[in-house]
């Protein structure tokens, strides 16, 4: 993914490890990768807010986040990012739903629950989103630094980072669009190694964003 990305019009390829003990540490800083690496495994949120901090730090206007298991292609984070650069979009989501987009070998129950959790997006805020829970985005830095947009939130270093923040975006007026885009699972005898996800659980945590936000219990 890391060798992919570098060849996409990217100024930094930059890779958030989660306590990795796999040795993709030096795999992706051989490949020319900016590795940053978090001591103790803190959660996917935690990881995605690390490299945003480090994207204001250095600058960066447009923040790309993907999936690192290759899943998603380096080679459409143009499409993503057009938006931003050439029609003023704040925020751009890569749906494998919207027309034009496609997936496979997606297991059966994510398709049910990716299928589902834009429904209540959409019911909560009226936005027509079709696919709320891909993690191949662009993000105008603009978002990050609004003190409206609490990034830095315990409850947010999971997966509940990645929601909220686009809840947020929504939610305050941002300037939101989706594009289509391929999500490429792996052959599903060896589809453990390549998601942590528990069905279950961490998809009912992934609604607490919707609940707290909508009820006002987290801003």
């Amino acid at each position: 993914m890391v060798e992919k990305a570098a060849r996409a019009p990217v100024t930094e390829v930059v890779v958030v490890s989660d306590a990795s003990d796999d040795g993709s540490d030096a795999e992706a800083r051989g490949m020319g990768a900016t590795v940053l690496r978090h001591e103790k495994t803190l959660g996917v949120g935690a990881a995605i807010r690390t490299g945003f901090e480090y994207a204001l730090a250095n600058g960066y206007e447009i923040v790309v986040v993907m999936a690192g298991n290759g899943k998603d292609d380096p080679a459409e984070i143009p499409k993503l990012v057009s938006p931003i650069v050439e029609r003023g979009y704040d925020y751009v989501q890569g749906s494998r739903y919207a027309p034009g987009g496609e997936y496979s070998r997606m297991p059966l129950h994510r398709i049910i629950l990716t299928r589902a959790y834009p429904w209540l997006v959409r019911t909560v805020t009226g936005f027509p989103i079709t696919d709320a829970t891909n993690g191949f985005r662009a993000i105008r830095a603009v978002l990050l630094r609004d003190a409206r947009i609490r990034l830095r939130q315990d409850w947010l270093d999971r997966g509940e980072l990645e929601y909220y923040l686009q809840l947020q975006a929504i939610r305050l007026g941002y300037k939101v669009c989706e594009v289509p885009v391929r999500k490429t699972y792996p052959d599903i005898s060896s589809y453990g190694r390549y998601t942590k996800i528990r069905p279950v659980t961490d998809w009912i945590r992934n609604l607490r964003p919707i609940l707290f936000l909508t009820l006002g219990i987290k801003k």
